[in-house]
């Protein structure tokens, strides 16, 4: 075989490999807890980016190419969040990863893809130093300082709360944080901490700390933990006849709050992104393709959070017309006043998205949209 045969068997598939990358679908990946103690966050998330894509592939793709849409079970377990995003990026080739819910996994996972220059968007992951870890780290949802304020003002001004006790998951990330900022910025609003109570995620017995609680006498109770074990301290407390408002922030919303806490969490409130109950034309729509595509189910918060991210994310490639690291990651730090079903997205300077708060209280068993809070 001459050199020039060589030559040109090299440029026919360098070009069909090119032809072929053209074509194929851009990966996107995403961790999740879809097993395990935390799984509603997760199966609920992976809902709304699924719609999200199966929307843009109807619509032609992104740059020409459909989306390819992978998902890691992260089990609700510590240490997985890493193992997972390194297959994603070192093995199916995304361009892109979508962080999980808790602020624990996504610190867990955040450094591989700032290492790699993956751009990684968390879904639900409040905790500040998330977007810490480098410029190639976003979130889609508000973070504690905001969330904490909201729960601070909403406790002040809306449940006329003096006193309140707080009770936080130690080993929680999210649930330091938010306790942290709601503890100054009540205080700073003239009310008083009468009580600083912690336990640990996993723990099924919080009569103690209810007791000390309950001798304090506070106003309103703020456990900042998750659903699982804040439907049981509900459970508890009202068996200790601590009827009194308790207050959560995201970390409560999934239908096994109603579901594992019954009557015990009727008249809770909780903060979060979105209310499927808003009139927004925008709001019904997607809640009737969501019912539509899940078999009558109603989305959740965290499931408009992931439809979002995804359609943030596609607006970004085709913005910077490619789907390489540092410009994609440089089109989404760009994005202004991105239209959503959660409101507008606007990434500031620390890659975080300001987002206006709903307050969701629990009557009749259901969740439902109390008020909008803007501390």
């Amino acid at each position: 075989m001459t050199i020039p045969t060589i030559s040109r068997l090299l440029f026919l598939h360098a070009a069909l490999s090119a032809l072929h990358a053209a074509d194929a679908p851009i990966k996107v990946g995403h961790y999740a807890s879809l097993t395990g103690k935390e799984a509603a966050f997760g199966v609920a998330t992976r809902k709304g980016i699924m719609l999200a894509v199966e929307e843009i592939n109807t619509q032609g793709g992104v740059l020409g190419r459909p989306l390819q849409y992978l998902v890691e079970d992260i089990q609700s377990k510590p240490g997985e969040s890493a193992t997972a995003v390194k297959k994603l990026i070192s093995r199916d080739k995304v361009v892109a990863v979508f962080g999980a819910n808790a602020s624990a996994n996504s610190l867990e996972a955040a450094p591989i893809c700032q290492n790699a220059k993956v751009p990684m968007m968390a879904i639900s992951s409040t905790n500040p130093r998330v977007t810490e870890v480098g410029d190639y780290i976003f979130r889609i949802c508000f973070i504690d300082p905001f969330q904490g304020a909201v729960l601070a003002k909403f406790s002040r001004d809306s449940l006329h709360a003096r006193r309140v006790a707080l009770l936080t998951a130690v080993n929680s990330p999210y649930s330091v944080g938010l306790s942290e900022v709601m503890r100054h910025d009540f205080k700073a609003r003239g009310g008083e901490i009468v009580a600083d109570q912690k336990y640990s995620e996993g723990d099924k017995d919080f009569r103690a700390q209810l007791t000390a609680i309950r001798s304090a006498k506070p106003d309103v109770i703020a456990a900042t933990g998750f659903y699982t074990e804040a439907a049981l301290i509900c459970i508890q407390a009202r068996s200790l006849g601590l009827d009194i408002p308790i207050i959560g922030g995201d970390g409560w919303e999934a239908p096994q709050l109603v579901e594992l806490g019954g009557k015990a969490v009727e008249g809770t409130y909780y903060s979060t992104y979105f209310s499927a109950e808003n009139d927004a034309t925008e709001v019904r729509a997607f809640v009737q393709r969501y019912k539509t595509r899940w078999n009558g189910e109603t989305p959740e918060a965290v499931s408009a959070l992931g439809y979002d991210a995804m359609y943030l994310i596609a607006a970004a490639m085709k913005q910077s017309g490619t789907t390489e690291g540092p410009r994609l990651r440089d089109a989404i730090a760009a994005m202004k006043n991105f239209p959503g079903v959660t409101g507008r997205t606007t990434i500031d300077e620390k890659r975080n998205s300001a987002k206006a708060a709903v307050m969701i209280a629990v009557k009749d068993g259901r969740a439902k949209f109390h008020e909008a809070v803007t501390p």
